[in-house]
């Protein structure tokens, strides 16, 4: 359960990494 967090949390930083990079994007 902890591998599905962390998964998660890294999936989440890299979206809200990508949106601050391009924000035109969405």
């Amino acid at each position: 359960m902890q591998i599905f967090l962390l998964i998660l949390s890294l999936a989440m930083g890299a979206y809200l990494f990508t949106a601050l990079l391009w924000p035109e994007r969405f």
